[in-house]
């Protein structure tokens, strides 16, 4: 039973992230769960910045901050924290996230080159 309790995340491709946010970004919450530094070298405008290390500080006011049932994409540096972070946020009863598959690093390979690669 205990393998049921980890369903699979759904993931968004890098190209559908940036269709994503051309076409509508009023209609998506974005997320990533990096740390400050990685930030200051690369981030995508739009996103919230909720670094995963800070998790107690930020976690009480998940439901208050975002809408459950909104599109919710996340995003970390390759998509393992940010996988974490989807997989927790459905335990908070979100009922639509998505891990943005390859993270930043895939962004800035295949969407924005102006984004830096660390």
């Amino acid at each position: 039973m205990a393998a049921q309790s980890f369903q699979t995340i759904p993931e968004i491709s890098v190209e559908q992230l940036a269709q994503r946010i051309a076409e509508s970004p009023e209609a998506l919450q974005l997320i990533d769960v990096r740390e400050q530094q990685e930030i200051a070298i690369a981030k995508i405008e739009g996103f919230e910045i909720l670094p995963l290390s800070e998790f107690a500080e930020w976690s009480d006011q998940i439901t208050t901050r975002f809408d459950p049932h909104t599109e919710t994409l996340v995003i970390c540096h390759h998509g393992s924290r940010s996988a974490q972070m989807c997989q927790w946020l459905i335990t908070q009863g979100f009922t639509n996230v998505k891990n943005v598959a390859g993270g930043i690093d895939a962004y800035s390979l295949r969407v924005d080159y102006s984004i830096p690669q660390y």
